[in-house]
C-alpha cells in the first residue's frame, strides 16, 4: 500500500493543533489560547518542512469538523478549504468528539464538551478491533442532566463538559461511570489517525463540502446569515 501523506487540523477547542501523518510516522504541533488564526498555518508549514514535503505531495487533508467552538471551527474549515482547493485535494471530516475519545486508552468513552448555555455536546464511543473509536449513539446537544445514558458497562468520561458539569453528568450516568478525566481536549494527532481510516474507506468530501458541524442549528444559522 502506498505511503499516505495526511495533514490534519483540530481547532474546535481552546487548544489548536496540527498533525502530519506520513506512513507510520506522526508528528504534531499544538498551542493554547486565542491564537488559532495566527499560528495554524505556521505550524502546518513547520511540519511539512520537517518531513521535506510540500502541499502538492499530500494525499488529503483532515479536520475536526466539530461540534465545538463556532469561531474555532470556522477557522479550521476555512484553512482546510483553502489548502484543498489550491492543491486539488480531498478533505476528510472527522468528529471532534470522536477525536477526543480516541485520545484516551479506554474502550468505552463518554464525551461531554461544554457548549455553554448550560448544555453539552454529548457522544459515546467504543473501540473497535482496529483500535479506533466508533460512535455508539448519535451526537447530541443536550442539558447535562438529560444526557442519553449509554449501554451497560463501565465508561470513562472525558471533555470540558465533565470539567464544568461533573455532578450532573455523574448523577445521570450513575453506576455506569468508572471515572472521568480532567482537562482533556481533541487533538490533531487523533484527527489524523481517524482520518487515515476514513480516507482508506473513501469517506472524503470535496473542499466546498468541508463544513463544520455545529449541532446548535439556530445559532449557527444566525452567524451564517451575518
Amino acid at each position: 500500500m502506498p505511503v499516505l501523506n495526511l495533514l490534519a487540523f483540530e481547532t474546535s477547542s481552546d487548544v489548536c493543533s496540527v498533525a502530519l501523518l506520513v506512513g507510520d510516522q506522526l508528528q504534531m504541533r499544538r498551542t493554547s489560547g486565542q491564537k488559532h488564526s495566527s499560528l495554524i498555518l505556521p505550524m502546518a508549514d513547520e511540519l511539512l518542512a520537517e518531513f521535506g514535503l510540500t502541499v502538492s505531495q499530500l494525499n488529503a487533508v483532515a479536520f475536526g469538523r466539530g461540534p465545538g467552538s463556532f469561531t474555532g471551527l470556522r477557522i479550521g474549515a476555512g484553512v482546510v478549504q483553502g489548502i484543498a482547493f489550491a492543491a486539488g485535494l480531498p478533505v476528510v471530516p472527522v468528529s471532534s468528539l470522536a477525536a477526543l475519545a480516541q485520545g484516551d486508552d479506554s474502550d468505552r468513552i463518554a464525551v461531554a464538551v461544554d457548549a455553554h448555555m448550560r448544555q453539552v455536546y454529548w457522544g459515546t464511543f467504543e473501540r473497535n478491533a482496529e483500535g479506533l473509536m466508533q460512535a455508539a449513539m448519535a451526537e447530541q446537544l443536550v442539558n447535562p442532566d438529560e444526557i442519553e445514558i449509554p449501554a451497560a458497562g463501565k465508561w470513562i468520561g472525558v471533555g470540558s463538559g465533565w470539567d464544568a458539569y461533573a455532578d450532573a453528568l455523574s448523577g445521570r450516568m450513575v453506576s455506569r461511570l468508572a471515572q472521568w478525566q480532567q482537562h482533556c481536549y481533541p487533538l490533531a494527532q487523533q484527527i489524523a489517525l481517524l482520518g487515515q481510516a476514513a480516507f482508506q474507506k473513501g469517506d472524503c468530501v470535496t473542499p466546498e463540502q468541508a463544513s463544520p458541524v455545529y449541532l446548535r442549528d439556530k445559532v449557527a444559522k444566525k452567524m451564517h446569515e451575518r
